[in-house]
């Protein structure tokens, strides 16, 4: 019988990513939350070399990182596919989910990170992103790739949620309609549309006040957000 756990926080855009393509496939699993303050040693053991979430447990063999996960889940499962077939289609997903998840440290350190100055470079990447994205979305795209939800549309969940999140509580907006009106307006279809909605957090409260402590706190480690 396959077993399949997967070990996250609930309250990671990571972790997510990969409950997303497990029920997008079908796939039964058991998720064990992990204490982001005291790590399991079965994480620990699963993960020693970054010590962090998702990490897959499939019969036995541990997957680490998020996207390599999402690939590994297109590979192994049988039901929809998350990766293009076409080998160019495949090759954009690739870039743009690559790209995204480049600008993880950028997003977080803009709203979460303790430091003005480590914030404003934040702030400035954060715009630069914007500006791209806003570029490719300017013909109205539903995807990110052809006219299928798939790869990349997962890796762009920290934009399309987590920055909202992270904008709302810490009271720094920097995708505003004004300056970025496709991504916006992407960014509102994203949470909206079918394929989308059903599969986002159910605990947008709880993640809202989650984060709302950490900037409150002001002292958010490497950890708050795991890869």
């Amino acid at each position: 019988m396959t077993q399949v756990k997967l070990l996250g926080f609930w309250y990671s855009p990571f972790s997510h990513r990969v409950e997303w393509a497990l029920k997008i496939k079908g796939v039964k699993y058991e998720y064990i939350e992990e204490d982001r303050d005291n790590k399991s040693l079965l994480l620990l053991q699963s993960n020693p070399i970054h010590k962090k979430v998702p990490v897959l447990i499939h019969n036995g063999k541990t997957i680490c990182e998020s996207m390599i996960i999402l690939e590994y889940i297109d590979e192994t499962f049988e039901g929809p596919s998350i990766l293009p077939k076409d080998p160019y289609d495949r090759a954009l997903a690739h870039f743009w989910a690559k790209f995204l998840d480049n600008k993880v440290g950028a997003v977080v350190n803009a709203f979460l990170r303790k430091g003005e100055e480590e914030q404003e470079k934040g702030k400035e990447e954060v715009c630069e992103m914007l500006k791209v994205l806003d570029n490719e979305l300017k013909a109205n795209k539903k995807y990110f790739v052809g006219d299928k939800f798939g790869y990349a549309d997962m890796a762009a969940n920290l934009v399309g949620l987590w920055m909202g999140v992270f904008e709302e509580v810490s009271g720094v907006v920097l995708a505003t309609n004004e300056e970025f009106p496709n991504f916006c307006a992407w960014r509102d279809e994203y949470i909206n549309c079918s394929q989308v909605k059903k599969y986002l957090p159910s605990r947008i409260d709880e993640l809202l006040a989650f984060y709302q402590d950490r900037v409150r706190a002001q002292a958010p480690t490497s950890a708050t957000l795991q890869k």
